[in-house]
């Protein structure tokens, strides 16, 4: 990583993203995974960037062009950060392209998968491609020419074109013809091809297109073609406190996502300069947005790869998910809840207790109420069902269900509607806040009273992510916590503030707060010579004032171990302010998600889950719970997770203070710790988690 002013005590937030992004694409140079899953890798790395560029650097574009100078807490300006960021994003984008060529290209080839190229098809293939293009393709495509009478067209965020220069055979001395084709993105991008051997062969529609563009334009001759590709900014702004319906304001707000100002234009690498001309001219982007590609333009298509049969020695072997030894035949969920706190920790155990908690509440009579938060949830949700179920059943239910999740609006203004219409109260949370909390509520009736059962979690309520992030999720019966959730959805659901909440804290009320007071503990007990100890495991790090109480703990002499898979601000092992803190990222197989604090706090051991990172986001302007593990069979499990992740020197970075990172590799002699692996192993073979 390029070095930043080494005197600040602050790593650029954007570089430190990209640094995460580089540890991801690393992964696909690894060639200790297998061949596919490297591929996808190397499309994860590829789509981070996308959104990279729709909601970060965009913005920083906007910040240059209105004049703003201020500096970062890693004393960047807007302009110092874009440069800086160019930089990497183009260094990235050569190395991602070397990795398709040189790694990625011959590895599919040695296994039988080749991306053939219109040079290299055979009779067989090229007549096969003529009757397909025909009955497939054509019909669909549009042809736009752009002239006195046809401006030049707008081009949709994110979508495959071929930008076209075509002459007039009849007018050879006139002037050529700039046209457009948008690749359809209703077609499959990937075409497999018939083959004479063994070998699975594929063709890109793009080139399939190209091959054909003379049916496009009979009486031309094409005298040159380029595939192109816009990235648009999609960093939405919405006046809430203007909008009497913040559904209807969403829906719009969505359509100009589609027009956003261009933040990067990519082309293939050969492309004709007067051809490039006219694209940078007519889309208004200048030569530092142009990212000039050595291969396919948008490799995120090497998921259709990814996804070819029979090739499953090249992916990961399948490791379904198994059962919490607690839910193993379990018939009632609610009464093995009220026995006891259990602790289920996703994708090494199935998110199906979460599922099967709704269903049975659903059709249980006892139960009256089932509140719920939904963030992000799956293309076809088992709990919007039972939700929906429950309500047919005269339950009373309520989904917060937040509008505003990026990149999720569209998919969760469909599920509001459907709940809505139901039966089931849907709230789309508090004006100027994003609801990021992950709570179920179940109120039910036993013996003349009413008890409360809660689910908690650092994830979303989605059963298809659940089964490749990490996170955790607590049931308890516990009355405190209970309170707690009735609380926070009245919050949510009306006026009410709540000012006495037993275990829990609330971002933006009091969260902030009890961090600070933890880690402001742990330092007072280090002054007066007391093991202190703090670790915490999250997906960022980027709260200021975090960081300077961290900072301030670590000259007292707390040891931190901060365990953060992506974004990175604070500054490790810098001289009189951060030499006790260590930072650590893992990579691997499965998307760290879950959130873990574990503070000594003099031998008490406290431990949180939470759905908030340390980001002034979470913090602040969004509605997040922090509970704590208490029983301690849940505690312990908890803590082993925390230490082998720590253990790890498979899949592990250190970051360094430079904020690059440095890749841990098992010493001679030393076991090998791949702590995904072993999560993997535990939960096949269910033994304890002990600490």
């Amino acid at each position: 990583m390029t070095s930043q002013c080494v005197q600040s005590k602050y790593i650029n937030r954007e570089l430190s993203w990209l640094e995460f992004n580089r540890k991801v694409f690393d992964e696909a140079q690894d060639l200790t995974n297998p061949l596919l899953e490297r591929l996808k890798f190397l499309v994860i790395a590829c789509a981070n960037l996308d959104e990279f560029f729709m909601v970060r650097v965009a913005p920083l574009y906007e910040q240059v062009i209105a004049g703003l100078d201020k500096t970062d807490p890693s004393g960047l300006t807007p302009g110092g950060q874009l440069d800086r960021v160019l930089a990497r994003t183009q260094d990235m984008f050569s190395d991602i392209y070397r990795c398709y060529n040189s790694l990625l290209l011959p590895g599919m080839k040695s296994q039988g998968i080749i991306l053939a190229k219109p040079a290299d098809l055979t009779d067989s293939q090229k007549a096969f491609i003529d009757v397909y293009y025909q009955k497939n393709v054509y019909p669909v495509l549009t042809p736009m020419v752009v002239d006195q009478g046809r401006p030049f067209p707008l081009i949709l965020n994110k979508t495959l074109n071929i930008a076209i220069l075509v002459q007039d055979k009849e007018d050879s001395e006139g002037e050529p013809l700039f046209a457009t084709v948008q690749v359809p993105s209703v077609l499959n991008r990937l075409i497999e091809l018939p083959a004479a051997d063994e070998n699975k062969y594929f063709i890109l529609l793009e080139d399939m297109i190209r091959m054909k563009l003379d049916s496009l334009f009979t009486g031309h001759n094409v005298i040159s073609s380029s595939c192109y590709r816009i990235t648009r900014n999609a960093d939405l702004t919405l006046d809430e406190e203007e909008s009497e319906d913040l559904l209807s304001t969403i829906e719009d707000s969505l359509k100009q996502r589609k027009w956003g100002a261009a933040a990067r234009l990519e082309v293939e690498q050969d492309i004709e300069e007067n051809l490039l001309k006219i694209l940078e001219e007519e889309i208004e982007v200048s030569r530092d947005k142009l990212f000039a590609v050595d291969g396919p333009v948008d490799l995120t298509l090497l998921m259709k790869v990814y996804e070819i049969k029979n090739f499953d020695n090249l992916r990961y072997v399948p490791r379904p998910p198994v059962h919490n030894e607690d839910f193993e035949n379990c018939e009632d969920i609610f009464e093995l809840i009220a026995k006891k706190d259990v602790l289920v920790h996703h994708p090494y155990e199935a998110f199906d207790p979460i599922i099967e908690l709704i269903r049975q509440a659903a059709t249980d009579p006892d139960v009256l109420a089932i509140k719920q938060t939904l963030y992000r949830v799956s293309g076809k949700s088992p709990i919007i069902d039972e939700l929906i179920r429950a309500a047919e059943q005269g339950k009373q239910v309520t989904v917060l269900v937040e509008l505003k999740a990026r990149f999720d609006e569209h998919n969760n203004i469909i599920w509001a509607k459907r709940l809505e219409k139901a039966g089931c109260h849907v709230i789309y949370g508090l004006v100027g806040l994003k609801t990021h909390c992950k709570v179920l509520l179940i109120v039910r009736r036993e013996e003349n009273e009413l008890k409360r059962y809660v689910h908690m979690g650092t994830g979303n309520y989605n059963d298809v992510t659940a089964k490749i992030y990490t996170d955790l999720g607590l049931f308890t019966s516990n009355p405190y916590m209970g309170a707690d959730a009735s609380a926070l959805f009245n919050m949510l659901s009306g006026y009410s503030k709540p000012t006495n909440l037993f275990k829990t804290a609330i971002s933006p009320l009091n969260m902030r707060d009890k961090f600070m007071r933890l880690i402001k503990k742990e330092e007072e007990n280090a002054a007066r010579g007391q093991k202190a100890r703090i670790i915490a495991k999250m997906n960022s790090l980027v709260d200021e004032g975090i960081i300077n109480a961290l900072y301030s703990a670590s000259c007292a002499g707390v040891q931190i171990d901060l365990i953060v898979r992506g974004i990175c601000c604070l500054r490790p092992g810098l001289p009189g302010v951060s030499e006790n803190i260590r930072v650590m990222s893992i990579v691997g197989r499965y998307l760290e998600h879950s959130r873990i604090y574990y503070f000594y706090s003099g031998g008490a051991q406290l431990v949180f889950l939470s759905s908030a990172d340390w980001m002034t986001r979470n913090l602040d302007r969004r509605v997040e719970l922090l509970f704590p593990v208490e029983s301690e069979e849940a505690r312990e499990k908890v803590l082993k997770i925390v230490q082998l992740c720590l253990k790890d020197n498979v899949k592990v970075r250190v970051l360094n203070p430079d904020g690059g990172y440095t890749k841990v590799n098992a010493i001679n002699g030393e076991d090998r710790c791949d702590s995904q692996q072993i999560f993997c192993s535990m939960a096949e073979t269910k033994p304890e988690y002990r600490a």
